[in-house]
């Protein structure tokens, strides 16, 4: 009878070491499981919800200085910003290595626009100029059309013809960049810089500026380091220079070169344009 007994009581040990063993088991990958979700929530890009259905209206402006678009910023200090766009695509996804090492070297602050196709081509250097504090990360759309809510076309290139692809242009990009650097962008230049008032309403209501230029520092990287010096040299306080950043084998960081110790002589300084009053 004791043996029964015995025999009993291990037999429900075992059971019970088994029930423990396995409720371990399922709570530890329950807790694997909440983790993974807690985990995904924290990496959910910022939504910003907006009724798309408010900018479904005529444009009747169109073009690189519609109503809202910024140009300069407000200074009464001689500064000026330079600005570079990173294109993307076929023939956009290169990388002006002696420009941006020379403003490394001369610690000029610049504010990059960054297309979704060039982060993709590059993200390794995205990711290193994103991170150093001498360059500001803007957004310069997804697929580097011009921006509209009914369609049309700059330089050959075909706008996004409705408000939700208006939209994807913008917030894809800033998706992309959120997602590889925790930092939400605040300011848009779209591809060609055309826009209709429309979308660039739009934009604002995503939380972002449109930025133009009030200087074409390199007329899409085909002036000769000349043409760039003289065009950085029409610089008065607030002025926002365009130019890129992809083309190495234009004439822009040359002309850079050139223009930045004629600039300083004349007492202006180069600034970011994150904080600064746009107009």
């Amino acid at each position: 009878m004791k043996r029964v007994q015995i025999f009993i009581v291990i037999c429900l040990s075992i059971i019970m070491v088994s029930a423990c063993s396995n409720n371990v088991r399922m709570s530890a990958t329950l807790s694997s499981k909440r983790d993974v979700t807690l985990g995904s929530k924290e990496m959910k890009l910022k939504s910003k919800q907006l009724d798309l259905q408010a900018f479904d209206k005529k444009p009747t402006e169109w073009g690189e200085n519609v109503t809202g678009v910024k140009t300069s910023f407000q200074t009464v200090n001689k500064e000026i910003a330079l600005t570079f766009d990173a294109c993307g695509g076929d023939y956009g996804n290169g990388y002006d290595e002696q420009l941006i090492n020379f403003l490394k070297a001369e610690k000029i602050p610049a504010t990059l626009f960054i297309n979704e196709r060039w982060i993709h081509a590059n993200e390794q250097l995205f990711l290193e100029l994103a991170a150093d504090p001498l360059f500001q990360i803007e957004n310069h759309g997804t697929n580097h059309t011009p921006l509209s809510v009914n369609g049309g076309e700059a330089w050959g290139i075909a706008a996004t013809e409705s408000t939700q692809a208006a939209h994807d242009e913008i917030m894809s990009n800033h998706a992309t960049v959120q997602s590889l650097t925790g930092k939400d962008m605040t300011l848009f230049r779209s591809g060609t810089a055309y826009y209709d008032e429309v979308a660039v309403e739009m934009a604002e209501a995503l939380g972002y500026s449109v930025v133009n230029f009030d200087i074409l520092g390199d007329a899409g990287a085909t002036y000769s380091p000349t043409q760039v010096k003289q065009a950085l040299l029409q610089a008065k306080p607030g002025s926002i220079a365009l130019m890129h950043m992809n083309q190495p084998t234009s004439g822009t960081a040359e002309g850079v070169k050139q223009a930045v110790p004629l600039l300083r002589e004349q007492g202006f300084e180069f600034v970011l344009l994150v904080g600064r009053v746009l107009e």
